[in-house]
């Protein structure tokens, strides 16, 4: 091995002109920029896919996060916050969201974490979204009659299941997929323009729809409940502009590897010395 990094290897110059142009070095001849039209074309819908899903995604997950300590009350599962002291009610709140946690928050990211390669991210993204809004619609629609200090086990499935499709869909694939399908020289800026909308999203859900919840008042948590499904359904549509990235690789989804296959390439000649480097070589 000594021998051949000993030699040296020379460049035949007719062979490769120039060495230093993008053909010869593998890179695109071909380059738009990120608002540039062509990049509209390629991409734009994708763009539009993936930040209006995080947008929305995140305008019901962070409200079911926050109204948890309204919701749980509301419904019967805790007691009303005038019967216990602080500590009292802290220590029911929390234990309450350890249970909903434990029981369907963090089995949703392992699920997402098994199956994720199997059945793709579309599939998860898209399903998420419409078993959350079913699970929404039915706690809002029947949140009156049904939940509202009565069937309380049922409440807290319903609640829990949204929590569940939650993680797995749309809260794990909204974070993977913008990582995945934009090229290589734009990959974090669109991913943190789909962040940043999710984060709009969050706003929303943190100041918007928690004054419907914030008072415990029954209509109001139903209003509020009946609104995030039409927020999760509208995701379930916007999803549709999320192309399926399962099996692919980051060239193929960003369309980079067309642009290096439509390059005139030049093969570059290299001067080998026989001998000692081939007698290596089979050694």
């Amino acid at each position: 091995m000594a021998k051949v990094l000993q030699q040296d290897f020379s460049i035949d110059p007719e062979s490769n002109p120039n060495p230093k142009s993008p053909a010869a070095a593998g890179r695109p001849q071909s380059s738009f920029g990120l608002f540039s039209s062509e990049f509209s074309r390629r991409h734009g819908l994708h763009l539009l896919g993936t930040t209006t899903t995080w947008f929305l995604l995140d305008i019901g997950f962070y409200s079911l996060q926050l109204a948890q300590k309204d919701v749980y009350t509301a419904s019967g599962l805790l007691n009303k916050a005038s019967t216990m002291n602080a500590l009292e009610e802290t220590y029911q709140l929390a234990k309450a969201m350890t249970i909903i946690a434990l029981l369907a928050t963090v089995p949703g990211y392992w699920f997402t974490v098994y199956f994720i390669d199997k059945i793709g991210r579309f599939i998860i993204q898209l399903v998420g979204f419409l078993l959350m809004s079913i699970c929404m619609a039915i706690l809002g629609l029947k949140y009156h009659d049904e939940f509202c200090g009565g069937n309380r086990l049922m409440f807290s499935v319903l609640y829990g299941l949204t929590l569940f499709f939650a993680n797995f869909g749309p809260n794990s694939t909204t974070f993977i997929v913008p990582a995945e399908i934009f090229p290589a020289r734009f990959r974090s800026t669109c991913h943190g323009v789909s962040a940043a909308a999710g984060k709009a999203g969050a706003i929303i859900g943190a100041f918007v729809v928690q004054s419907y919840t914030q008072s415990g008042d029954s209509n109001g948590i139903k209003k509020a409940m009946i609104g995030l499904s039409l927020v999760n359904l509208l995701g379930f549509f916007f999803t549709f502009l999320v192309p399926e990235t399962k099996g692919k690789s980051l060239e193929e989804l960003s369309g980079d590897d067309r642009e290096l296959g439509s390059g005139d390439e030049k093969a570059v000649a290299v001067d080998v010395p026989p001998g000692p480097v081939a007698a290596a070589g089979n050694a």
